[in-house]
């Protein structure tokens, strides 16, 4: 039975045999599953197995089903209306409760209840059926929020736990560090070995920065004897413009950063995406305040004083612009309302409910997306709570009058260069009068000469019908003219005269080129409302749109409601603008909500060290992973908000402990500690995807350190690939090549247009984000095709092969100093003896195979002679590239 999976087990009804409910437990239940042995209780075991799988149809809706309400214990004593008991204590077999699971009737709809709870419940009842505590004597209708509910630890408050006192703390550097050793000895563990110098710079330089350090910075690192010698490279790192790309690209995940639509297959872009991109690199280089970061992001254009069709005088001061390209991130979610679409209210609302699910995920940590459709089976998020969380963003969506994407966009133009550029258009259009006037004149002359080419009585009548409007047009006059359909000369000029036709476009053109002279009009997405509109928020019965319900006003979750939040009240903004975004954000970094700073704080480490301290980021709910050091993650939490919300004194504070610095070596940690739970070593950790390619262009010598800017456009090549790159295109519209389009191929990954639908190849196979709608943790792959890409991938062809110019460059005619130069680029050591044997080694038999394979081949015409020497040495980069020492941070 144990190889079966749990749900298949077959449950069978004996009619006339009811079996002990412990032998039942025995054949039912495998071995790990049996039934406790202490009594259970309604409220710790029972209340959530009801509330997943039967208290939305027994008790949550106005009318229970069948008389039965399983909010409360004490609502099981009553008969259903058949008159059956739901509930007899200590006797499962006469509750009908047990019968109906038990018979697989209930629940009707959803996933049957498991094994485990369904032993889970029979233990309860033959126990007696009994509760922790006193009961209300009545409920209103819908969800119950108990005491309980509230005390769940992520909706606590948080707490200001002392730090642990041990003893002997000589490996105690931080604070961090004495929570993370007495867990750590509770479990009879103890810290690696501090990791090696050499270990340490590539570890810290890649996770703070996404590059490894160059030859330079690894020697200067060694040679620093101070006992601060490590500060000064974490302070150096932390101050390098390359910071803010490496960890501006973990917000844009979990913010859903794309540079297209999504939705549909159409996949539009989003041309001024990149704004918000940039806002996020710039805010994290100078450690702008979380809670300044956050209230942007989620009510910038309050802040500024914008409304959608007032907003020019606080898109053009440089500050309140960058509160309005903030807002954009409530603007990342997939929304495919500007292209074709079969139901577009479908398409609104859904867009609506992915933002909200981008907010949730990325501040709150809670999957408030499953109380969309109905009370959330295992959190306490009523329904309800859902609709009037959505209250305080509707009236910047407003899906009853909604705005596409293309209707999102603000000019960045000055009143100057508005005029400049209205005067443009108005002599551009005085010349395109012309141009029509003319191409009119010219098939009017035509005209007149095709009409003697008619009968002399048909010419009058052709006129007229050629005059006459075409719906107006009679019966005969359409068959006169369909007659004579080349006498027409009302349309394309170049079938009669392709001089005239030229003539006519030349004068089109001279507009064209007018035109092009207006200042360029550069704009930025983001959301406003639209002044003095309050659209109204409704619960949607089951989430659809068109079943709309209760009218619901603006509030937080009740489950973390308090004086300070509610009554919910809005803040006051001169715009126009509700005030309710700004209200709630301020409420987010109060200080006093429960769940924003724990968030922030796991994800920093959970970046850090490959794993959170709760290990599921955007899930601190019921079925979310509890945390392994929960003093730990509100100490970290505190420390941060105290701090004044900024993070790299939170970066330093991490990146200079013990926990961060020990070795990714102990024996003892590995054997009982498999996952790491309690960080007795360091986890290795492969690079991401964005890391790796900087890496091997950054090793290479090729890497552009520009920053900012429009997207780096990518292409899709013959071979079906997408590459950084321009199409070449032939007269069928097929992809011929990808031609380069100069430095910019080799710009930080960050900067590389994101498209949903087309992700970067040599990103794609290495795990980067899918948006769907946003990235909530990062999964980390090994399969084939990563291998396979390692060995043909152009890019990495490409770039093995311009390393192993560099090292021929700085070490010409020496394979031995070329071997050691390759070791040190790339993994800032020196090769042993045995590595340098074998690659001498490795290059010789490459050399003499590449050479008699050459020999050959018929050289090309205009073609370099081969070298075999540069191309072993290539090929020899290319494995160092696949390495794991390569890919890997230990």
């Amino acid at each position: 039975m144990g190889g079966y999976a749990l749900d298949s087990l077959p449950v069978t009804r004996l009619p006339s045999i009811v079996l002990p409910l412990t032998l039942a437990a025995a054949l039912l239940v495998p071995g790990s599953l049996r039934a406790e042995t202490r009594e259970l209780t309604f409220e710790q075991d029972v209340r959530h197995i009801l509330k997943a799988h039967c208290t939305q149809c027994h008790g949550e809706e106005e009318k229970p089903k069948a008389g039965v309400d399983l909010r409360l214990r004490r609502f099981m004593d009553k008969l259903t209306e058949d008159g059956d008991h739901i509930l007899v204590p200590g006797k499962p077999e006469e509750s009908e409760i047990v019968r109906v699971v038990r018979e697989g009737e209930m629940p009707k709809k959803g996933k049957k209840l498991t094994v485990q709870e369904l032993a889970t419940l029979e233990q309860w009842v033959a126990q007696g059926a009994k509760a922790a505590k006193a009961e209300p004597e009545s409920l209103p209708a819908g969800p119950y929020i108990t005491d309980d509910d509230r005390q769940f630890w992520s909706f606590k408050p948080i707490a200001h736990p002392a730090v642990p006192k041990l003893e002997n703390d000589s490996r105690v550097r931080t604070p961090i560090d004495a929570f993370i050793l007495a867990k750590l000895r509770m479990q009879k563990l103890d810290f690696a070995p501090d990791a090696d110098k050499r270990t340490l710079i590539r570890r810290v330089t890649l996770d703070l920065t996404g590059l490894p350090p160059s030859p330079e910075e690894v020697d200067a690192f060694l040679a620093d004897a101070a006992p601060d010698a490590y500060e000064k490279v974490v302070d150096r790192l932390l101050a390098s413009p390359a910071y803010g790309e490496r960890w501006a690209r973990h917000w844009l995940d979990i913010a859903g950063y794309a540079d297209s639509n999504g939705f549909s297959e159409a996949d539009s872009p989003r041309p001024d995406a990149w704004r918000f991109r940039d806002y996020a690199i710039r805010s994290f280089n100078a450690d702008k305040p979380w809670s300044d970061f956050i209230v942007e992001q989620l009510a910038g254009d309050e802040l500024a004083e914008a409304t959608h069709a007032d907003y020019q005088k606080a898109i053009l001061d440089p500050a309140k612009r960058d509160d309005l390209i903030a807002t954009a991130f409530l603007r990342m979610a997939p929304d495919g309302t500007g292209d074709p679409v079969d139901d577009a209210n479908l398409a609104r609302n859904q867009v609506i409910a992915e933002e909200l699910k981008v907010v949730s995920s990325s501040l709150l940590g809670l999957t408030v997306g499953c109380a969309q459709c109905h009370d959330h089976r295992f959190d306490p998020i009523p329904q309800a709570d859902y609709y009037r969380l959505r209250a305080v963003f509707e009236p910047a969506f407003d899906w009853q009058t909604w705005r596409t994407p293309g209707q999102r966009l603000y000019s960045l133009y000055t009143p100057e260069e508005r005029a400049k550029a209205d005067e443009i258009e108005k002599q551009a259009k005085v010349i395109d009068a012309e141009a029509q006037a003319m191409n009119k004149k010219f098939l009017d002359e035509i005209f007149e000469k095709e009409l003697l080419k008619l009968p002399e009585e048909e010419r009058e009548p052709y006129r007229a019908a050629r005059a006459a409007a075409e719906k107006d047009r009679t019966p005969e006059q359409k068959a006169l003219i369909k007659k004579y359909p080349s006498a027409l000369a009302l349309y394309s000029l170049d079938l009669y005269d392709k001089d005239l036709q030229k003539k006519v476009i030349d004068k089109y053109a001279e507009a064209t080129k007018l035109r092009a002279t207006k200042p360029h009009e550069d704009q930025v997405m983001a959301l406003m409302e639209v002044k003095g509109r309050v659209p109204e928020t409704h619960l949607f019965y089951r989430g659809d749109h068109e079943q709309p319900k209760q009218l619901l006003g603006p509030g937080e979750l009740s489950v973390l409601a308090g004086p300070r939040v509610e009554p919910f009240q809005p803040a006051e903004v001169p715009s126009g603008s509700t005030g309710r975004r700004l209200a709630y954000a301020r409420w987010l970094v109060s200080g006093q909500h429960p769940l924003v700073a724990r968030v922030l704080v796991n994800r920093f480490w959970l970046n850090h060290f490959g794993r959170g301290i709760v290990n599921t980021p955007a899930d601190f709910g019921v079925l979310g992973e509890r945390p392994t050091h929960p003093e730990l993650l509100d100490w970290l939490a505190t420390q941060f908000m105290d701090g004044g919300w900024k993070l790299k004194p939170l970066h330093r504070l991490i990146v200079l402990s013990t926990v961060y610095r020990q070795s990714s070596k102990n024996e003892a940690s590995l054997k009982s500690d498999t996952d790491n739970r309690f960080y007795g070593r360091f986890k290795l950790q492969r690079l991401e995807a964005e890391s790796l390619r900087d890496s091997m262009l950054a090793t290479a010598g090729t890497l552009n350190p520009k920053e900012f800017g429009e997207p780096i456009g990518i292409a899709r090549d013959p071979g079906g690939r997408i590459v950084v790159g321009q199409e070449q295109l032939n007269t069928n519209r097929d992809v011929m090549k990808v031609v380069s389009r100069g430095p910019d191929d080799f710009r930080r990954s960050i900067y590389i247009q994101v498209r949903r639908k087309a992700p970067l190849t040599v990103l794609d196979t290495f795990d980067e984000p899918t948006m769907t709608p946003n990235c909530e943790a990062r999964s980390s792959t090994t399969v084939a095709p990563q291998s396979l890409l390692l060995m043909n991938d152009n890019f990495v062809l490409d770039t093995a092969h311009t390393l192993a110019e560099r090292l021929r460059k700085e070490a010409p005619g020496d394979a031995r100093g070329q071997i050691a130069k390759a070791w040190n680029i790339l993994y800032g050591c020196a090769p042993k003896d045995t590595d340098l044997l074998r690659s001498l080694a490795y290059l010789a038999e490459q050399t003499e195979a590449i050479r008699v394979y050459d020999q050959n081949l018929k050289p090309a015409k205009d073609t370099p002679p081969p070298d075999p020497q540069l191309e072993a040495l290539a090929s020899l980069c290319q494995v160092l590239y696949s390495s794991n020492r390569f890919l890997y941070i230990e």
